[in-house]
């Protein structure tokens, strides 16, 4: 079939039997002695992870601990960015911060060659919870727009509003250091460094009002987002990624949590009854998302570690993903390894010697830069890959013993094909890869009713998208 011919739509099927896929894929060198120990029970190579390529290694090594400390200790220096606070004084509370943060990433949109726009995106939330008068709620959104893919999107946010003590306190002191200052000059480093750069899809980096109140300006902006019907692929939220080291002293530099829910938000009954028949509870896009930024974020470049946790967020705690994860977005939220509660909604004071507060001298720099670098690793490595796969259906029309996978063919310029991954139903990540090539249709000789299936789109320089876990359908 000629390349022309497989642009057009037309099906393409492949079928690969376990012997025949075995010898197409031979196992890789220096695989876990677990994974090769699975493949030769089942077709395919083993499962591993994505390389840093030279443009992302290049990006990572441009993040700045310097410029993120400064934007932390400008942030706090604000005295307060609580929601109810100051929107006209032009040095302290929240109206201050969005105009200093709009400047800032307005400069950097500046070098963008005008790829990158930003805008302040307000509203008036009428009185609700937490908010007893009509307030403006603004957050500052700054836009790459992508060049062969810009209809695909990906968002990563932090919150700029803080709280003391008593969540109503406009007036008092609310440095907001960790909470969420860390997280927002996570976003601001990235945005600096990217908007340099092309990129394939297009990338939205928010700072958000509102959160501590309830999440307002989070979810305002998701509904936005649904309204135009954007193709929102996946959303970070990086709230309180700012110090290596919890209340009893001990310290995990290395680590960071990546919270990521199982069953969808918004999952439907109908969906919920395909589940409950055939499995899929740790197999939603936030969990296949969380796969696919340990497959391309935890390694020698980021010098991190990527701990999934499988909920949507910590007991009595919520973030700003929860709202694009109530529109059926994929989203999921990093967060700092060990949380000190005396450095986060706390009056700044000292108590029986012991100093409260959230003060920029309890972050860790370093820590931050290289959460920001695990964001970056993951957002270009969105953005340059093909997207994920639209419509992945496993066939159930027959009884069989093999496989038989669809779905819809992308459109990227650069797309090279598909794989399939697979693994045993037991097992939380994907532990086999078997290469279909440019079809829509493949058949393996391994039955459905025994392990979990994926597909995944491959371009011409191997970037990989994430999984789609496919559906059950007759056709």
């Amino acid at each position: 079939m000629g390349m022309d011919e497989a642009r057009s739509g037309a099906t393409r099927r492949t079928f690969l039997s376990a012997s025949a896929a075995a010898a197409a894929v031979p196992l890789v060198a220096g695989a876990a002695p677990a994974a090769a120990q699975a493949a030769s029970r089942g077709p395919g190579r083993p499962a591993r992870p994505q390389r840093p390529d030279r443009a992302l290694r290049e990006l990572l090594a441009e993040i700045d601990q310097r410029r993120i400390e400064a934007t932390v200790r400008r942030l706090a220096a604000f005295g307060t960015r609580h929601t109810l606070s100051s929107q006209d004084d032009p040095q302290r509370g929240i109206g201050a911060a969005r105009d200093w943060i709009h400047a800032q990433l307005t400069q950097y949109a500046a070098a963008s060659g005008g790829r990158m726009t930003v805008e302040l995106q307000s509203y008036v939330q009428e009185p609700a919870s937490r908010i007893p008068t009509p307030t403006r709620i603004t957050n500052v959104v700054a836009t790459l727009r992508g060049e062969s893919s810009p209809d695909r999107v990906y968002v990563v946010s932090g919150h700029y509003d803080s709280r003391a003590t008593d969540v109503m306190d406009a007036t008092s002191d609310a440095p907001g250091a960790d909470d969420d200052a860390s997280g927002v000059a996570a976003v601001m480093e990235l945005a600096r460094v990217m908007a340099t750069r092309r990129t394939e899809a297009t990338i939205v980096f928010a700072a958000v009002a509102g959160e501590e109140q309830g999440l307002y300006g989070a979810n305002h902006m998701a509904q936005q987002f649904k309204a135009a019907g954007a193709d929102i692929q996946a959303m970070f939220t990086n709230d309180i990624i700012g110090s290596s080291r919890a209340d009893d002293g001990t310290r995990d530099p290395r680590g960071v949590r990546l919270f990521a829910e199982g069953v969808p938000t918004a999952e439907t009954p109908g969906q919920a009854s395909t589940r409950q028949s055939v499995g899929g509870e740790n197999d939603s896009p936030s969990r296949q998302l969380a796969r696919f930024v340990r497959d391309v974020a935890q390694n020698e470049a980021t010098g991190m570690e990527v701990r999934v946790v499988y909920r949507r967020d910590r007991y009595l705690r919520g973030g700003d993903h929860i709202p694009f994860l109530q529109q059926g977005y994929p989203a999921a939220r990093f967060t700092e390894p060990h949380e000190d509660f005396a450095h986060q909604h706390q009056d700044v004071r000292v108590e029986d010697g012991k100093q409260f507060g959230d003060l920029p001298e309890f972050c860790d720099f370093g820590y931050i830069a290289r959460v920001t670098r695990v964001n970056g690793a993951a957002l270009w490595s969105l953005a340059q890959a093909p997207g994920t796969p639209r419509n992945a259906r496993i066939l159930t029309s027959n009884l069989t013993n093999a496989t038989t996978l669809r779905w819809e063919r992308g459109t990227e310029p650069d797309l090279a094909g598909y794989e399939l991954v697979w693994r045993e139903t037991t097992e939380p990540e994907w532990t086999h890869v078997i290469p279909v090539g440019d079809v829509d249709t493949a058949t393996v000789d391994l039955s459905k009713d025994n392990v979990f299936f994926g597909v995944r789109a491959v371009d011409r320089d191997g970037h990989r998208s994430p999984v789609a876990f496919p559906r059950p359908a007759s056709s």
